[in-house]
């Protein structure tokens, strides 16, 4: 787990040492054990490490090729490198580490791009071809680990976190129109554009190609896929399936060279892989984080799983830590946090920092149990919205409605300020969330292919804003976070699985009449024990039953009563100041009827008051040219 920069200057003029080296140094908690570098006139690739399968100097980077024909530098973990080394020594490939870097880059030297379709892991990693002149980079199926390029006239920057091309004189911060609208209709960004005008987030499932003269040619060569298998018809074949599979994730991801530790939430994800690792690992270390919730009231009154956490760590027998949060705690971490987050996506993300701090005191590599929820359908609520439809373009108008989390269309002219709404390209956000959506779209569909197609949009979409925050935050802290939900055995078949084995409350859902009067939707959208039927079938195996039968608790602090309560001074502070850089955007009269809102109880503005607070603070940190 490591972290890279690049400089290609497709005009041919030689590279800057000097300007790589202090790329490399913005990004030294990322891998903190050791620093490398290559040039070659035009091109140069520097390397941080953080060591974790063998730690001998062997394993640093860039690594070269036996011919030097070839470059490679690679972050990220691939499972399956013993068996692809094995094939790979078949063919006459020597080796000379134990590192899966080596074995990418002899990958590549075998199978060029098509080398990627075999990985099953994690990574972002870029190689020079010194013969063909060419650079390639890749990315990871699911998006786990980040690749960021800006291409401007003869220069070409990639690098995993974008704060290193800040150290480029030739790059200037200013805010992406386009991207900024996306950001605050979805708390997320859908395409592949930043919040940093010029930058771009290769996507997950792409590889592409710069050559001498030519701009980023990118392909895909993986994608989702959620369709029933016909041939599965039995529950019980599916969880024995699935816990083969599931083993199976987890034991691949065990493999290090120094000690893993599991985040366990008291949810069924963590808890689930935290069984499986435990199995293996004895007396592995656990991590929870909790709320104070002694100022919360209302639903957040139930946000705090410690006990949950410490039940399961009971029954594992794990040595288990965890970090209490405050209010206040958010405000200490403010400037940190969007410096180490950068590009700003999804939502409170500040309990993650402080978790992976605290993991990283014991341990350099944790289980994580990201992409659980949307591989198994863990929000009901929001996938019952769109399953009675009359053809796709009304369904993809209603989720469109639903997803818009923070300003609607109908609300942008007067959030934002003319001169900077009247750059918006008419219909951007809709046109980009139909995009994302309107994969192999038809009108005939069935309500489970409705939910399928949900599934599709959130792991394209909800799950890599989750993933990029956890890959920033946990290497923040210097500390690889893995993702066994994410093994490709295993999506591949939790992509085929019937809907009816992860949700429960379809039939009654299609017959719901949209027009009726009354509470119909704390009935259905907000049905206790459903969502990831599959999933709280297996965890009973491990736990009473009652456990598993819970409502879906996500991972949030309380700062609905926060924020109107112990932090409404500091959110003053920032937002109420007619001189915030925040009001060279969006409208300060508009903004306050929000905040007010908030506070006087009289709407949930939570995630926006967040949103407002994270640009204002990306604003500062990076000290951003006004548009």
């Amino acid at each position: 787990m490591c972290g890279i920069v690049g400089i290609f200057n497709t005009d041919r003029k030689p590279v800057s040492r000097h300007v790589l080296k202090k790329m490399s140094d913005m990004i030294i908690h990322r891998g903190p054990d050791n620093d490398g570098f290559w040039f070659d006139t035009y091109v140069g690739f520097g390397h941080r490490r953080l060591s974790i399968i063998d730690l001998s100097p062997l394993g640093n980077q860039p690594m070269i090729s036996d011919d030097g024909r070839y470059v490679i530098v690679y972050n990220g973990e691939v499972y399956n490198y013993q068996n692809l080394q094995i094939e790979l020594k078949t063919l006459g490939y020597k080796f000379y580490s134990k590192t899966d870097t080596e074995v990418v880059l002899k990958s590549y030297m075998e199978w060029g791009a098509k080398a990627v379709e075999k990985f099953n892991g994690m990574f972002a990693f870029a190689i020079w071809d010194n013969m063909e002149k060419k650079l390639f980079i890749a990315r990871d199926r699911y998006g786990i680990k980040p690749l960021y390029y800006y291409q401007e006239g003869n220069i070409f920057l990639f690098a995993s976190e974008i704060k290193a091309f800040t150290e480029h004189p030739n790059f200037n911060v200013r805010v992406n129109t386009n991207a900024l609208n996306e950001y605050f209709s979805f708390q997320n960004i859908f395409s592949d554009l930043t919040l940093f005008n010029g930058v771009k987030l290769l996507p997950g499932g792409y590889y592409a190609y710069i050559e001498i003269g030519s701009t980023v040619k990118k392909s895909l060569y993986w994608d989702f896929n959620f369709k029933e298998d016909s041939k599965i018809i039995s529950e019980n074949v599916v969880q024995e399936e699935l816990i083969y599979l599931f083993r199976q994730a987890v034991n691949r991801q065990l493999v290090s060279d120094v000690e893993i530790g599991a985040y366990l939430s008291g949810g069924m994800d963590s808890g689930l892989i935290s069984f499986i690792a435990a199995e293996s690992l004895k007396n592995i270390k656990s991590f929870t984080c909790g709320f104070d919730l002694s100022s919360a009231n209302g639903l957040e009154l139930s946000f705090d799983e410690r006990a949950k956490a410490e039940y399961l760590s009971n029954l594992l027998k794990t040595e288990h830590y965890q970090v209490v949060l405050k209010a206040g705690d958010m405000e200490r971490i403010m400037d940190k946090l969007v410096w180490h987050i950068e590009d700003l996506r999804v939502g409170q993300s500040y309990p993650n920092y402080y978790v992976s701090r605290l993991a990283s005191k014991f341990v350099k590599v944790v289980l994580s149990g990201t992409g659980g929820d949307e591989i198994f359908a863990g929000y009901p609520w929001r996938y019952y919205r769109a399953v009675v439809n009359d053809d796709f373009e009304h369904y993809s108008n209603k989720y469109y409605k639903y997803w818009q989390r923070l300003i609607p269309d109908s609300m942008k002219s007067k959030f934002f300020l003319p001169e900077f709404y009247n750059q918006f390209e008419w219909d951007y956000s809709k046109d980009i969330f139909k995009r994302v959506l309107s994969k192999d779209c038809k009108d005939n569909y069935t309500p489970e292919e409705y939910i399928n197609h949900s599934l599709y949009f959130e792991c394209k979409t909800f799950l890599h804003g989750l993933l990029m925050v956890d890959d920033k935050l946990s290497m923040a802290n210097s500390l690889e976070a893995r993702i066994p939900f994410l093994d490709n055995d295993l999506v591949d078949f939790a992509m085929k699985i019937p809907v009816k084995l992860k949700l429960k409350n379809l039939k009654e859902i299609v017959r719901l009449n949209e027009n009726e009067p009354g509470e119909k939707t704390e009935k259905y959208y907000n049905s206790t024990g459903d969502g990831k039927l599959i999933i709280r079938n297996l965890f009973k195996q491990f736990v009473p039953y009652d456990y598993t039968n819970g409502i879906k608790q996500g991972f949030s602090a309380p700062d609905a009563s926060w924020f109107k309560g112990e932090s409404i001074d500091y959110i003053k502070q920032l937002l109420s100041n007619k001189s915030a850089s925040i009001y060279n955007y969006i409208q300060y009269e508009t903004a306050q009827s929000y905040l007010n809102a908030h506070f006087l109880g009289k709407k949930n503005n939570r995630l926006l008051i967040w949103s407002m607070l994270c640009f204002e603070k990306w604003l500062e940190v990076f000290n951003v040219e006004k548009n």
